[in-house]
């Protein structure tokens, strides 16, 4: 995992749901085209206009080669196109992030309980 894609989403809050669904359908897609979907995710408290996803690629040049067969997929597009027809996502921003690699996937211990 050399790179990671945020995307920061702007949604229409009333939209929640138009968005699950277009994030359940990346979830079939993304894999498909090359890229490693870590997942999407809604606001829950707070801020309720704000939803994010993660994908990673080896690469930067991964990640375009992902994002060139993600435009030439019928899916994909038919997905680029439900969102836009539905007016569900307001604003999108990625930033491109590498990883602290002792961080990646630490699990919570169990407190000692002598």
């Amino acid at each position: 995992m050399a790179i990671t894609c945020f995307i920061r989403y702007e949604i229409d809050p009333f939209q929640r749901e138009a968005f699950a669904e277009y994030a359940d359908n990346w979830a079939r897609i993304i894999p498909r085209c090359g890229g490693d979907l870590l997942g999407y995710f809604l606001p829950h408290e707070g801020t309720n206009y704000v939803a994010c996803a993660l994908i990673s690629s080896g690469s930067l040049a991964a990640y375009e080669t992902y994002r060139h067969a993600l435009r030439a997929d019928p899916d994909g597009r038919a997905n680029f196109a439900f969102a836009q027809s539905s007016r569900l996502i307001m604003r999108e921003e990625r930033t491109f992030l590498e990883p602290v690699e002792s961080t990646l996937r630490s699990a919570a211990s169990v407190a000692d309980t002598r």
